[in-house]
């Protein structure tokens, strides 16, 4: 039974990791598509600041990918990380690490929201970056998730993006804490 369980996990391991993407070239052209996306946003984007945040969205990832280490699948690397063989780069750190960098940029034009997408694949919650028009919620922005790809950016705007229902980072917490604080006042003996 025991060895059955374990040709089973590695076959599993093989296939995950085979999900692995080769490095890709980032083109100018994948940072113009990405900048002409942020500027079509809304009327006050200034040009100059949606190409600023599109060649750092794509550039910032790559340089994450190599910082964090990643030579695997991103549900591989997770592994890694929740296992000590890796200090960062679950989708939380790649989500903290753009809104970070594009937040030092100072834009004006341009709002950086996070987001969740809660119990997505594997039940697991996701964690991503959203870039707006200053002033409009997250839904009217463009998904930033270098983790979905171990490191190559893919971007859409929110509501096409089928893979995961994103919602506000902070209502997310809120209500996992008020769940969390209402299972335990539900508690026995109590």
């Amino acid at each position: 039974m025991k060895k059955s369980a374990v040709v089973v996990s590695l076959l599993l391991v093989t296939v995950v990791a085979g999900c692995a993407q080769a490095p890709k070239e980032v083109t100018q052209t994948d940072i113009d598509l990405l900048a002409l996306e942020i500027r079509s946003l809304g009327s006050s984007v200034d040009p100059e600041e949606a190409a600023r945040a599109a060649q750092i969205a794509y550039t910032y990832s790559l340089q994450l990918r190599q910082e964090y280490n990643v030579t695997s699948s991103p549900i591989l690397h997770n592994a890694k990380v929740n296992n000590g063989l890796r200090d960062r780069g679950i989708c939380v750190h790649w989500a903290e690490d753009i809104e970070k960098r594009l937040n030092q940029e100072g834009f004006e034009t341009l709002e950086i929201h996070r987001a969740i997408a809660e119990g997505s694949e594997f039940r697991i919650d996701h964690s991503t970056a959203i870039i707006s028009e200053r002033g409009d919620s997250l839904e009217e922005g463009v998904v930033l998730d270098p983790w979905r790809f171990g490191g190559h950016l893919f971007w859409s705007p929110t509501l096409e993006d089928t893979r995961y229902v994103w919602e506000p980072r902070m209502e997310v917490l809120s209500r996992k804490y008020q769940a969390k604080l209402d299972r335990e006042g539900a508690a026995p003996g109590q």
